[in-house]
């Protein structure tokens, strides 16, 4: 059974948790202020100051992970990322088989009042209605005039002799599926009393 924690157990664990939000708090001021002061700085003064090499002269098999670190400004860790994507064929070569591999939120693309034909919960129910319109105007434009006469469809009728007239017709060659399917069958078991 759990014991209720008492009022000192809870107070402690408050302190605790200040503590520890204060500390949090001193660190993330610390880190931002640490940050814009590199950020003033040229990409090659950071580099300089942080240890790290030039990530355009770095290759294939370079220890890229020193530039993520939290002090390393964004530009640079990109930088390194890019290099690294370049260096490694596996990595620069994309085969195109991603789903989400192209940048669909790429507002520089986006055309200004773009116009389109669908219509929510209608589709693209103009473009269908003027294709229809259009299948009209030809029907009409074909139909011939009025000095000239259609075309007669003849039919041709086919005599039969009274011997085939009389003739039952031949069976059909395509049958229903259920009837050349086999009749189901039903297990049977039979158990002997001298096995008991």
């Amino acid at each position: 059974m759990t014991r209720e924690r008492d009022f000192w157990s809870r107070r402690r664990e408050a302190v605790e948790a200040e503590a520890q939000a204060a500390e949090a708090s001193q660190r993330a001021i610390s880190e931002s202020e640490e940050r814009a002061a590199l950020e003033s700085q040229t990409d090659e003064e950071i580099l300089v100051k942080l240890d790290l090499p030039d990530p355009d002269e770095m290759s294939a098999g370079d220890d890229f992970t020193k530039f993520m670190a939290k002090a390393v400004p964004e530009r640079l860790r990109r930088r390194a990322l890019r290099k690294l994507w370049l260096s490694n064929p596996v990595l620069a070569n994309v085969d195109g088989l991603l789903d989400y591999g192209e940048d669909f939120t790429d507002s520089a693309m986006a055309v200004a009042n773009i116009q389109t034909a669908y219509q929510v919960g209608k589709g693209m129910l103009k473009h269908v209605i003027e294709m229809e319109r259009q299948a009209e105007e030809k029907e009409v434009d074909e139909t011939p005039d009025d000095g000239e006469e259609p075309d007669e469809i003849v039919v041709a009728e086919i005599e039969t002799t009274p011997s085939d007239a009389d003739a039952e017709p031949a069976d059909e060659v395509f049958t229903d599926a259920e009837e050349t399917l086999p009749a189901p069958r039903r297990m049977q078991f039979t158990f002997s009393e001298d096995a008991a």
